[in-house]
């Protein structure tokens, strides 16, 4: 007869099937979704290619597979649907709407939205370092609650502009991830969300402090994007971006993007402990060295899978609007230096068992190539990519 210690012990190490740890809420969350693509194909059909279609089959798999393994995903994305569809029907066809009503014109409107999301995410920084320095948990479930909310204006704010671009010009409709304001918002919601899950997963709050630093930066710099040179306007697209490819492409490497920036940040946080005895102020309020050293490998490593498909995506796409899969554009060539740094920093942790200080520091510097493949080209660099000049 079983010990009830060994019970516990053959429990402990049963793996259930996957269909198993499915719950009825989430039967209904997939229900919900799937309902939601069968209207969007009924009612868009006409407009949709096979592209496209396959798309939106794509993101209702993605979706519904990323809310069964990360269950919070299913809250985001009713209420961004809730706002999203609540502002919809605020404008109700039209943009002359979004300056006379209250909800709209403070709250739903695209730009009122991401103007929300900037302010709550430099708050959620400021609240991640105070909870930091005082070692609360409850202000850092506050910073965590305020970054969750910053990331749910920010996507309603994308999905607002989408219907806005169709309602200023059906001509200029298209989905809002064309122009670095756009693409900058994205970057922000990827990092947080990313952020969340690895906060969850390894369950502290204390690296939140390094990582939405990195995200206030973009905010920064969305903020002045918008005011300093009015990118919050909405224009036409120009015809090379006129493709169901960006739909794919850009969030791949924008997940790949986040990812970076989080283990670069995660970077910071290991060599700021590693300074410092155990009785330092990092080192007695972060994470042990071998977590934090081990949640930049799985970000980086998570990035480099999506840069790789974004790479793949962006020389078919490039095929099909240049005529060929790779012209030595500066966009291109910086992009694959980013990939090599990357596979080189995998290769060596992987075969060599790198670890510590040295990947810390690469994957800082690596943090400095990714940016200036993302942002530097577009300054300093001409090419076929010259519709992402600031």
């Amino acid at each position: 007869m079983s010990t009830p210690q060994e019970v516990m012990d053959v429990n402990e190490f049963t793996v259930l099937p996957f269909w198993k740890k499915l719950t009825l809420p989430d039967g209904l969350w997939a229900a919900v979704l799937a309902l939601g693509a069968v209207y969007a194909y009924l009612r868009y059909s006409e407009y949709m290619d096979i592209y496209e279609v396959m798309i939106l089959i794509g993101t209702l798999i993605a979706t519904v597979s990323l809310g069964w393994n990360w269950r919070p995903i299913q809250r985001l994305v009713l209420v961004v649907g809730a706002l999203s569809l609540f502002a919809v029907w605020l404008y109700g066809g039209d943009i002359i709407q979004g300056e006379q009503n209250f909800f709209l014109r403070f709250l739903f409107a695209s730009q009122s939205a991401v103007m929300w999301m900037s302010a709550l995410f430099v708050m959620a920084t400021v609240t991640y370092f105070w909870g930091l320095t005082a070692q609360s948990d409850f202000i850092n479930r506050v910073a965590s609650g305020l970054t969750w909310c910053a990331a749910t204006l920010g996507l309603v704010g994308l999905m607002v502009r989408w219907l806005e671009s169709y309602l200023i010009n059906p001509d200029y409709g298209h989905i809002p991830v064309s122009n670095l304001y756009e693409v900058f918002i994205l970057f922000s919601i990827i990092t947080a969300l990313l952020y969340l899950y690895y906060e969850q997963r390894s369950g502290t709050k204390a690296l939140g402090a390094f990582v939405l630093l990195i995200i206030s930066a973009a905010v920064g710099f969305l903020l002045w994007y918008a005011f300093g040179k009015e990118a919050h306007v909405i224009q036409p697209l120009v015809p090379a971006l006129q493709s169901y490819w960006m739909k794919i492409h850009v969030p791949a490497n924008f997940v790949g993007y986040g990812c970076f920036a989080i283990a670069a940040m995660l970077g910071v946080a290991y060599l700021l402990r590693g300074r410092e005895n155990e009785q330092g102020f990092f080192a007695s309020r972060l994470p042990e060295a071998t977590v934090i050293d081990d949640l930049q490998y799985k970000a980086i490593a998570l990035g480099f899978a999506f840069f790789t498909l974004a790479t793949i995506l962006g020389a078919l796409w490039a095929a099909e609007a240049w005529g060929s899969y790779w012209s030595w554009d500066p966009k291109e060539t910086w992009a694959l230096i980013v990939w090599l740094n990357y596979a080189a920093w995998l290769h060596m942790r992987l075969t060599k068992g790198w670890r510590g200080t040295p990947m810390a520091w690469w994957s800082v510097v690596g943090l400095f190539v990714t940016l200036f493949a993302f942002l530097g080209v577009n300054m300093f660099l001409s090419g076929l990519h010259a519709y992402g000049e600031l």
